[in-house]
């Protein structure tokens, strides 16, 4: 390692140090509170630190980021789909314990009952589209931030990759208003729903659609609010899987339309979230 990455590396490390301390004293507490009804899981891990550490897959540690929502506003999701059951169980453990939820996105069909039944004296919220699981502590109080995400899908295929969209946004504190089957096969379904979006006064549009893709671009060019565009796998022969849909939105001549890659719905919603957040924060300060 030469000595310009170890001085990187030293500053990162300072830099995590500073805010970590800042908060040490808050996040003890916070975590006290929030691991007491996880005393009754038996295997539970222990500890107060942002990064829980959880030795419990035999495959290979895990390291869930308990404090990252408080670090960046994005919570750490589990991407579940390439995860062994254990590993699931004690990233939830350690999330639950870190921050009173566990968010797994993708969960596979063989984990789904035995994630059920190691908590099942918790909240829990299940998307069947999106394959995605929330777990709550009985303690835990959902954010109510003041932003508007609207999410539009342009087929139904669509649907599964713009729920896990808007799942995401949701627990970020965001009111979503979803629009979905409006794609550009038949156009003027989308009229009146978005002319209804955006009288609502929404901070950003994530649009979800497969096949040529066309349908951010439409939107963007008539939407004064950031679009995040989501191509999804949908589409079939040269070009399928979300290769076209993926370039033709990188192509676009809207102004104003972001793209995330095929199938992204998590981090389009994070990104979604993290705009209306932001501007609800600007609202509320205009306010004061």
């Amino acid at each position: 390692m030469n000595r310009e990455i170890e001085e990187q590396l030293d500053l990162l490390g300072q830099l995590l140090s500073d805010v970590q301390d800042g908060q040490r004293d808050k996040d003890a507490a916070h975590m006290a509170e929030q691991v007491a009804p996880l005393k009754q899981i038996n295997e539970a891990p222990q500890g107060t630190q942002d990064s829980v550490h959880c030795d419990v897959s035999s495959v290979m540690e895990t390291r869930p980021d308990a404090g990252r929502e408080r670090r960046k506003g994005a919570p750490e999701v589990i991407f579940g789909e390439t995860k062994e059951t254990e590993q699931i169980l004690a990233m939830a453990r350690g999330l639950l314990a870190g921050t009173g939820r566990a968010i797994i996105s993708r969960m596979p069909a063989r984990s789904l009952e035995a994630v059920r039944s190691a908590f099942e004296h918790y909240e829990m919220r299940y998307q069947e589209a999106s394959h995605m699981m929330v777990i709550y502590t009985p303690e835990y109080n959902k954010r109510v931030t003041g932003g508007k995400v609207g999410v539009i899908s342009a087929g139904t295929s669509d649907i599964p990759v713009a729920e896990e969209a808007a799942m995401i946004t949701e627990e970020m504190g965001c009111r979503v208003t979803r629009i979905y089957d409006v794609g550009v096969a038949g156009l003027h379904r989308l009229i009146e729903p978005l002319r209804a979006l955006l009288a609502e006064d929404v901070d950003a549009i994530l649009v979800v659609a497969g096949m040529d893709g066309a349908l951010p671009s439409v939107i963007a060019g008539l939407a004064p609010v950031p679009v995040i565009g989501v191509p999804t796998s949908v589409g079939y022969g040269m070009g399928g899987k979300g290769v076209a849909a993926l370039l033709s939105m990188l192509q676009t001549c809207a102004p104003g339309l972001t793209v995330v890659n095929i199938d992204n719905g998590v981090g389009a919603g994070i990104t979604a979230g993290m705009i209306a957040n932001r501007v609800a924060h600007a609202r509320g300060q205009r306010s004061q």
